[in-house]
């Protein structure tokens, strides 16, 4: 390799395979792999990158990108205006002027191009990651990583085909203080772990009812709807609220509870679940929101573990003094663990450990910017460039977002799932097995 593009060729072509990629913990990581650095590439020639998606988180990600080092090349949104106001926001952070699109698809045609940073609705997490890792493109990916389990098992399938770095934006794997309070837990300080609560609450508005409506000059809408069957604009959807419709979203449970339920499994050292089940509705308003407001979830464990997950989009009352966290429980104490860092108590309820950086870090934030946004892209970026594990790979961000998805399919069909403990596939309910998948826009299915 005796140039900057024999270098890149290798970047782009080898990068993951001098990984040899795992299921590693970041707990491992952060004791083995080598700290960010370039040895592969010149100083000059940074990893590009073009992001899609960039309305509210995505926008975050771009300006984190242009942070931590790369160049961002492309910002594609269907919404014209926050194309516009993007790549303004991210000229201001490099020397290049990123360049502006509507589709996606025209970046990855780019042979320059490195890496898709993807931040568009849910049923576009997958298919658009699949696109990449055909054009020969590295991944970050937001949570979910999938609107349906098997879109995970494509893109877990697709990263050992193609052999690029896929990491999901579950960006807790990669703060300090959640790495060091995982080592904690694994060499003792609560003693056996056995149970642990994950949770959000939020206060969160109704939608109310909305309307077929003329789809705004600023929007393409046909491709946003990309892979999902057609449906005609409504005026209560676009941007946020496909969150909580089927045919789009992945309720809250994906979309934030993806975050403290990865660190619950991260800490008891668990897979896939033996058994799941769910509780919960539409309560707080009378509207079109269809995914529930209020759910309590459970996922045994065959290790003899359980983890329970309490969502309330709709009253945002704290537990443990925070919006959103984790506790996990074992036979000597508990840990309490956010984004923020951790707290240790012993049976008695004394105090044995605390490692808390300041202010809570975007904890309810629809945008969710911050320092472990950095730390997480960061990782990404090195992980291209050989010098470290990717601290979330899809292997990993597949198996926490199944149980997601298996407590939203207990709660659609009022079922207690039995899963194989191998794959996670429910085991003798055809009926739950009809929500593994989904129908998609003829031309636009899912396929490695």
């Amino acid at each position: 390799m005796t140039d900057t593009m024999d270098r890149r060729s290798f970047v782009r072509q080898g990068g993951s395979a001098f990984l040899g990629l795992t299921g590693l913990t970041a707990c491992s990581v952060a004791r083995h792999s080598t700290p960010v650095g370039d040895p592969l590439l010149p100083a000059d020639d940074p990893l590009r990158v073009a992001v899609m998606g960039v309305n509210s988180r995505g926008n975050e990600l771009a300006k984190s990108c242009a942070r931590v080092g790369a160049r961002v090349q492309y910002i594609c949104d269907v919404d014209a205006r926050a194309v516009q106001q993007t790549v303004a926001d991210v000229t201001t952070m490099q020397e290049h002027t990123p360049t502006g699109i509507t589709d996606f698809r025209r970046a990855l045609d780019d042979p320059a191009l490195d890496a898709l940073v993807i931040a568009a609705p849910d049923h576009w997490h997958a298919p658009a990651s699949l696109l990449a890792l055909q054009a020969g493109k590295h991944v970050y990916v937001e949570k979910p990583c999938s609107h349906n389990p098997h879109e995970g098992e494509l893109l877990v399938e697709a990263q050992q085909r193609y052999g690029r770095v896929v990491q999901m934006g579950n960006q807790q794997r990669s703060s300090p203080a959640s790495i060091d309070v995982i080592g904690q837990i694994r060499e003792g300080i609560i003693g056996r772990p056995y149970f642990a609560r994950a949770w959000y609450g939020n206060t969160r508005g109704s939608i109310g009812r909305g309307g077929a409506a003329p789809v705004p000059d600023w929007l393409d809408y046909e491709l946003w709807q990309g892979p999902a069957p057609r449906m005609p604009y409504r005026d209560n959807v676009v941007h946020y609220n496909w969150h909580w419709f089927w045919h789009w979203g992945t309720g809250e449970i994906c979309n934030n509870g993806t975050h403290e339920i990865d660190v619950c499994r991260w800490a008891l050292g668990v897979d896939f679940p033996t058994k799941v089940t769910s509780a919960g509705g539409r309560y707080h308003f009378d509207d079109d929101w269809e995914c529930p407001d209020t759910q309590v979830a459970s996922f045994e464990f065959a290790s003899g573990a359980t983890i329970s997950w309490e969502g309330r989009s709709c009253n945002g009352r704290p537990i443990e003094n925070r919006g959103r966290g984790a506790s996990i429980h074992g036979t000597a104490g508990t840990a309490i663990i956010d984004r923020s860092g951790y707290v240790i108590y012993d049976l008695d309820n004394n105090e044995v450990a605390r490692r808390i950086q300041g202010e809570t870090v975007d904890s309810l934030d629809t945008r969710g910017g911050g320092s472990l946004t950095d730390l997480h892209l960061a990782n990404f970026l090195a992980a291209i460039r050989g010098e470290a594990h990717p601290t979330a790979p899809i292997d990993e961000g597949h198996t926490t977002q199944l149980l997601c998805h298996l407590g939203n399919i207990a709660q659609r069909t009022g079922s207690a799932l039995r899963c194989d403990t191998q794959t996670g596939r429910i085991l003798g309910n055809a009926d739950a097995m009809a929500l593994w998948s989904r129908e998609y826009e003829p031309g636009w299915e899912a396929q490695v």
